[in-house]
C-alpha cells in the first residue's frame, strides 16, 4: 500500500530536522570538550604574541571574544589537525593565522547569523613553538618560543650560565645542522653573526 505523498514528505522533514539537530548537539559537544580541555582564569593575562604577525599553531591556547555574545566566547584549544570548533559556524581553520586574520575569518562566518559582529582573538598560551637550553644553565628545560630572540637572550632566559659553563664551546641544533656559538665573543661585542635569531624547535647545548 502507498502512503500518501504528504506523509512521505513530511517523514523526510521529520529526518532531516533529527539529523541536523543531531549535527547541532556534536558540535556543541566538540566545543565543550574544548573548553574544558583548558583552563584560563578570568583576567589572567594572555601570552606577549603580536596579533599581526604571529601564526597560531596546534596546541596553542586562544581565547575567542565575541561581542556582546558571552556564550560564543571563551578558551579554547587549538586542535592537533590546526582547528577549532565554534558553536554557530563549525569548524575554522586557525593554524598558521594570525590572531586579526582568525579574528576577521570568524567575523565574516558569523555575518549571516549575528547582527554586525566583532570576533576579538587573543593567544593565552603558546605550545606549538618551543625551543629548549640543557647543560650547564642555571634553568634548563624547554621554554615557548612566543616572540624571537636571540641565543644570547635564551640564555639569560634560562637564568644565565653556571660558574664552570664553556663559554667558548655553546652549541645550537637546528635539525641537521650545528650552529657554534661563543659566548664570551659576543659579550665582548665580537663575531655577533653568531647570535642568531632562534627558531621552532632549536636546541641550546651549553657544556
Amino acid at each position: 500500500m502507498r502512503l500518501p505523498s504528504r506523509f512521505v514528505i513530511a517523514f523526510f522533514l521529520l529526518l532531516a530536522g533529527l539529523t541536523a539537530t543531531a549535527q547541532q548537539q556534536q558540535k556543541e559537544r566538540e566545543v565543550t570538550e574544548q573548553k574544558k580541555a583548558v583552563d584560563v582564569q578570568p583576567g589572567s593575562l594572555g601570552a606577549a604574541v603580536d596579533p599581526k604577525s604571529y601564526k597560531i599553531g596546534a596546541e596553542d591556547v586562544i581565547v575567542v571574544k565575541v561581542w556582546r555574545e558571552p556564550e560564543l566566547s571563551g578558551p579554547m584549544l587549538v586542535r592537533p589537525d590546526g582547528k577549532i570548533t565554534l558553536p554557530l559556524v563549525g569548524e575554522m581553520q586557525a593554524e598558521d593565522l594570525t590572531p586579526d586574520e582568525l579574528g576577521k575569518a570568524i567575523t565574516e562566518a558569523l555575518k549571516d547569523k549575528l547582527t554586525r559582529p566583532e570576533v576579538f582573538i587573543q593567544v593565552h598560551q603558546v605550545n606549538s613553538k618551543k625551543y629548549y637550553v640543557t647543560g650547564e644553565v642555571n634553568r634548563s628545560g624547554s621554554f615557548s618560543l612566543i616572540t624571537p630572540i636571540t641565543v644570547f637572550e635564551a640564555i639569560g632566559i634560562a637564568g644565565g650560565l653556571r660558574e664552570y659553563a664553556n663559554k667558548k664551546n655553546i652549541v645550537v641544533v637546528r635539525g641537521n645542522e650545528r650552529l657554534k656559538f661563543n659566548y664570551k665573543e659576543v659579550v665582548d661585542g665580537k663575531n655577533l653573526k653568531q647570535n642568531v635569531m632562534l627558531q621552532n624547535g632549536d636546541h641550546i647545548i651549553v657544556q
